[in-house]
């Protein structure tokens, strides 16, 4: 997907994961970039996309997504990751990620697309509200292992 010149809008691939490891550790998460290449290539051809903002250089951008199935409604595409460089902001990055993100969600048969939003992101919520999300419940986790790795 294109949108303005020079702008392109695709699928990630491991040759990213340095770019993509910088733009994931501008937003205060890091991950090497060996693991990063793996996890993307692990993500294509499944349950899923990572798709990417590139203009000229490094990705200024990237969404996540998964598709998945319930017994009692259509499939449903959840958002996991939606992250625009701190140089790229106010662009409308976001807003063409969200738009590829429900392109491919719509292409892989889902009737609705979720946002997950980190506890400490007001800047995220607000965009999600301008962009036509709606809170829709709670979410609890937990974790699948005992701390030190063991089941």
């Amino acid at each position: 997907m294109s949108g303005r010149y020079g702008l392109e809008i695709r699928a990630a691939n491991a040759a990213d994961a340095p770019g993509l490891a910088a733009l994931i550790g501008a937003a205060g998460r890091g991950i090497a970039v060996r693991d990063l290449a793996e996890r993307i290539e692990a993500l294509r051809g499944r349950d899923g996309a990572a798709l990417v903002a590139v203009e000229w250089g490094p990705p200024g951008g990237l969404v996540v997504l998964h598709w998945y199935h319930t017994l009692v409604a259509e499939p449903t595409a959840q958002i996991t990751t939606l992250l625009v460089a701190p140089d790229d902001r106010r662009r409308g990055l976001g807003r063409l990620l969200l738009k590829a993100a429900a392109q491919a969600a719509r292409s892989a048969g889902c009737d609705g697309l979720e946002m997950l939003l980190p506890p400490d992101r007001p800047d995220l919520e607000a965009f999600c509200a301008a962009t036509g999300f709606v809170a829709a419940g709670t979410r609890m986790t937990r974790p699948l292992r005992k701390k030190g790795g063991e089941r």
